[in-house]
């Protein structure tokens, strides 16, 4: 039987459904360039076997027709970064990740390449990212599956019923049609949660559902931080979980969220989040203790601060407290 937290983690709070009409009259069709992500690259004889000793993905199964999403770990088990993976080659991978964790995270991975045949270089001037929406996503990626890929780029899971696709380096540079802020509003609609400076080192990838979206491998060898994450996923050790809430204030990444019966002791942080493009407010995907969701409410900042609306996740969790 499905527990509480589950039904309230995939049905639509109250609310809901206006919500989801008034964000429909919002044109999301258009091209938008990427300022905020960037690309390392690893090539070499041994970039994808280097890659797959340290991330949660199975990179070595990938191969050159699908992209992945795929976490980073601490030896903790603690989230570094997240990326979004794709092997244009045999000898190539490309990861695609927030720009303000890009730095730390190359350096932090050339610290363990030794005498493994792998080059990594920040390539983000050289492979620019557009990401579009909409028709316009559907225009380049053309009976191409989520998370599949082009020679031109790749396919994102949809947001709000549109259709979304990364292009990476185009030959012909897109025309810009939709608004950055728009784009990111997409993405944290999508719930697919991304590693950002402020919130590097504070999640184990459960808390972000990343095993509930295939970006966890738990029958791959060893990579930073396996062991802890295994042993939260079969200990059942995760209490806390990442959901979709809007807030008539402004939200910050990495802001505080507590618990109207718990002035002292955050219940959660926000992960992502954007303005609404239709000026109601602001979207965040949120991590959040489980039972917090079980009665009372959630506020931005203190306990009484701006109160948080839960939203429906666009996918299905399977998980009970």
């Amino acid at each position: 039987m499905a527990s509480r937290t589950e039904e309230l983690a995939t049905q639509p709070s109250e609310g809901d459904d206006d919500n989801r009409g008034m964000n429909q009259s919002i044109s999301l069709s258009g091209t938008a360039a990427l300022t905020h992500w960037g690309v390392i690259r690893a090539q070499g004889a041994d970039a994808v076997s280097f890659l797959q000793g340290q991330l949660t993905q199975d990179v070595a199964a990938l191969g050159t027709q699908r992209a992945a999403l795929a976490g980073y770990c601490s030896p903790k088990g603690r989230l570094l970064a997240s990326f979004v993976v794709c092997q244009p080659a045999v000898d190539e991978v490309l990861l695609l990740c927030h720009i303000s964790v890009l730095a730390a995270t190359l350096k932090r991975l050339q610290m363990f390449v030794m005498r493994a045949k792998c080059k990594l270089t920040d390539a983000t001037a050289e492979l620019p990212l557009f990401g579009a929406a909409g028709d316009a996503a559907m225009a380049l990626v053309v009976d191409v599956p989520i998370w599949g890929r082009t020679e031109d780029g790749l396919r994102l899971p949809d947001a709000q019923g549109a259709a979304r696709a990364v292009l990476i380096a185009p030959k012909v540079t897109p025309l810009p049609s939709l608004s950055l802020d728009a784009w990111q509003w997409l993405e944290v609609r999508s719930a697919i949660a991304t590693i950002e400076a402020a919130t590097v080192d504070q999640f184990v990838p459960q808390m972000l559902n990343y095993e509930q979206l295939g970006a966890v491998n738990f029958q791959k060898g060893c990579y930073p931080g396996q062991e802890i994450v295994a042993r939260s996923q079969f200990r059942g050790t995760i209490k806390r979980r990442a959901y979709l809430f809007e807030c008539d204030g402004p939200l910050q990444v990495a802001q505080e969220v507590f618990h109207s019966g718990d002035s002292e002791q955050p219940a959660g942080l926000v992960v992502n989040a954007a303005a609404n493009p239709d000026g109601s407010g602001f979207s965040a995907l949120v991590e959040v203790k489980m039972a917090s969701l079980e009665g009372g409410s959630l506020h931005v900042g203190s306990a009484e601060g701006a109160l948080l609306h839960l939203r429906a996740l666009p996918y299905a969790m399977t998980l009970e407290i």
